[in-house]
């Protein structure tokens, strides 16, 4: 099962950190569509954000295993062209969360 965490700031709901553990196991290796698309969309994201708002995240990744502090940036609005993506990712992860739930679970935790 893949284990999707978003934290986010209690006061704002700003986005702080966020972490895609496992493997979906919904087909065999090189044909499970679930894992693919949650790779497609979260290092994709990654990268949007490094390519769109210039912002290299401190990005964690090994097999099965995505993760990354979101740094407060003091250019506000490239703060929010960050947090836009990363909102998007989000819901692009709930979307398959609720297709897939027996191999994608999604969490969120306030700090």
């Amino acid at each position: 099962m893949i284990d999707i965490t978003f934290v986010r700031r209690a006061a704002d709901r700003r986005i702080v950190s966020f972490a895609v553990v496992g493997h979906a196991k919904y087909a065999k290796l090189g044909k499970d569509i679930v894992c693919a698309g949650v790779s497609a969309i979260t290092v994709g994201t990654v990268n949007s954000i490094e390519t769109l708002a210039g912002i290299e995240l401190p990005a964690r990744m090994k097999d099965g295993w995505l993760s990354s502090d979101i740094p407060v940036l003091q250019d506000a609005e490239a703060d929010g062209r960050m947090q836009l993506l990363l909102e998007s990712m989000a819901v692009m992860l709930e979307t398959i969360s609720k297709s897939y739930g027996k191999h994608v679970v999604m969490r969120e935790s306030l700090v």
